[in-house]
This record gives C-alpha cells, sequence and structure tokens, in this order.
C-alpha cells in the first residue's frame, strides 16, 4: 500500500505539504490539485483512526437540515457534501423534518460521534441541543436560518434587493392587492421577509393590510394550501400572491387550479425559492432564487474557520429575482 511519502514523491512536495493539504490547509490551488492527483492515482488512503488519535480530529463534519424534501434544502445539502469532500471532510447528515425534537436527536448524535464542526439548517427556535452546543463551544455555523440565542455565525441569502425589484415588477404589472404566504409566525426568516416586502411594496403606494398576510401552520404543501384557501375567499381576493417558501407555493398552485382559476389572468403567483421545475410549469413559475450551492459551499468554508479557531462573520449572498410568465409577464422566446 502506497504511504504519505510515495505521495510526496509523486507530487514533487515535502511529506509535511502533503500533511498540510490532507488536512485542508493548503493555501495554494495548484500545490493541492498536484498532491490530490498523486493520491488518487497511488490509491493512498490516510489512517483515519490513527490520524483522529493523533490530531484530536476526525475530519467529519455534521449538517442537521431542516428538511430534506423541500428541495432547497436537498440541493443545499449536495452543495455542502460536496465541498465537505473537496476539502477532505466526510459529512454526516440527519434530517430534522421540520421537527426540533428530531433535530436535537440528530445533533446529539453527531456531538457524540466526536465530529469536528457542525452546520445547522434550524427547525423552529426552541431547540435546547443547539444552544448547549453553541455553549460548549462547538464550531457551529447556522445556515439560511437565525436562531435567537445562538452566538454563531449564519450563512444565508439577503433578500432585500430582489423583493424590492418584485414589488415594481408587481406594481407595474398593475398588481394592487398582493398578499404573502409566511412561514409559521415567529419564524425569524420569514418575518424578515414578509416586512422587507411590506416595506418595498409600500414604495409604490401599494398596501399590505393584515388580512392579506396568512402564516401557513408548516413548511409543506398543505399549509400553503390552506392559506390561498382563506385568501381566496376573502371579499376581495388577491391579484398577487407570494408564497415565502417553495412546497407553499405549490400548496397554492394545488388550490388556484382545484378552483378552476387561472394563473395569471385570475392570481399572479411567485415562490421564495425557485426550483428546476417551476420552469417547466404552464406558465413557468416566477420566482426569488436563492443562490443556494453558493450558500452550501461558504457554509463549509466558515465552519473551517471555526474548526480552526478563527472568527468568522455571518456571511450574506444576494437573492435574485427571477421573471417567468406567472404575474402576467410578456412572452419571451
Amino acid at each position: 500500500m502506497a504511504n504519505i511519502k510515495d505521495v510526496a514523491e509523486r507530487a514533487g512536495v515535502s511529506v509535511a505539504t502533503v500533511s498540510r493539504v490532507l488536512n485542508g490547509r493548503s493555501p495554494v490551488a495548484e500545490t493541492r490539485e498536484r498532491v490530490l492527483a498523486a493520491v488518487a492515482e497511488l490509491g493512498y488512503r490516510p489512517d483515519a483512526v490513527a490520524r483522529a488519535l493523533r490530531t484530536a480530529r476526525t475530519r467529519t463534519l455534521g449538517l442537521v437540515i431542516s428538511d430534506l424534501r423541500n428541495p432547497f434544502f436537498t440541493e443545499l445539502a449536495d452543495a455542502v457534501e460536496q465541498e465537505a469532500r473537496r476539502l477532505g471532510y466526510s459529512l454526516i447528515i440527519g434530517n430534522a423534518g421540520e421537527s426540533t425534537r428530531q433535530q436535537d436527536d440528530h445533533i446529539r448524535t453527531l456531538l457524540d460521534r466526536r465530529i469536528d464542526g457542525l452546520l445547522v439548517s434550524s427547525a423552529g427556535t426552541g431547540s435546547a441541543m443547539l444552544r448547549e452546543a453553541a455553549d460548549a463551544g462547538t464550531p457551529l455555523v447556522l445556515l439560511d436560518r437565525t436562531v435567537p440565542g445562538v452566538a454563531a455565525p449564519c450563512v444565508r441569502a439577503e433578500g432585500r434587493a430582489a423583493l424590492t425589484e418584485l414589488a415594481a415588477h408587481l406594481a407595474a404589472l398593475g398588481r394592487r392587492r398582493p398578499a404573502v404566504i409566511v412561514a409559521p409566525a415567529g419564524t425569524p426568516v420569514g418575518d424578515e421577509r414578509l416586512e422587507l416586502f411590506r416595506a418595498a411594496l409600500a414604495a409604490h403606494g401599494i398596501a399590505l393590510p393584515p388580512e392579506r398576510v396568512g402564516a401557513s401552520p408548516d413548511l409543506r404543501p398543505e399549509g400553503g394550501r390552506q392559506v390561498m384557501r382563506r385568501l381566496l375567499d376573502l371579499a376581495e381576493p388577491p391579484d398577487a400572491v407570494l408564497a415565502t417558501d417553495n412546497l407553499m407555493a405549490l400548496g397554492a398552485l394545488d388550490e388556484v387550479r382545484a378552483r378552476g382559476l387561472r394563473i395569471p389572468s385570475d392570481v399572479a403567483l411567485v415562490a421564495f425559492d425557485d426550483v428546476a421545475w417551476f420552469a417547466h410549469l404552464d406558465p413557468p413559475l416566477t420566482a426569488v432564487a436563492q443562490p443556494t450551492r453558493a450558500l452550501g459551499e461558504a457554509a463549509v468554508h466558515t465552519l473551517l474557520e471555526r474548526i480552526e479557531g478563527r472568527e468568522a462573520p455571518s456571511v450574506l449572498l444576494p437573492a435574485r429575482l427571477v421573471p417567468r410568465r406567472s404575474c402576467g409577464e410578456a412572452a419571451t422566446d
């Protein structure tokens, strides 16, 4: 079997350089690629158990994702896994299923496995284990969702510019009675999206009264459908609806179609979170797209900074509006 000296000779570098690359600490991309190519050619496999005993590290990260059934989080988890593997780390994934209790069970298990660091896209804000992990000094990064009282950097999308553009877009199309389907009350990111959109609409003289804001009981299609049902039953129903999550948007779409209504002639529909198949609906769905893969990659790099004992700030990456035809936009080739 090849050893680390064989890898160093094949790559034309020192044993110390090979060690730095395998521990994710080589700052030179060309050197890293040469070493990794030599590792692949020789089939070199470091002794993980010996390395863990020597360094007190397992080269393993933990990721607890709020709901893997949601396409946004599925892609996010894939981006995290790909970047972690590229940097020489294994990843253990736990699916919280939007349950705080299930999330805490996963966090407890991951900490017992002595992971080097933890990424969490939190299900709700009441996780005792998440606060315990943060207070104990576990290298921790929040992903997509902030959690009050948890002192950890958060990597997420910033929706201000995209929602400002959406408000202008709806105003230009003559939509004057917008409504919003929001996440369950008390969800920080959902509350933020609502307030940003309300302020952006006000700049165009468009009101968003309380009766046209509905909090879904969960982040699932049926919750979105329940809220859409109530909105469409208003004496003056909305002429445009923003669902602040892609699965809630799917439920809203189901309710519109069940009533025999048409998008966009009867009501416009917009989703916050883009999904690949939104472009193939009839009509294609306008959406606010988050930079999902970039978020996953940034989260891994932020966590590695924390593992190395360095301060790491929160990361905000801009979302963008993707106009299609679900608001009455003109068809394009």
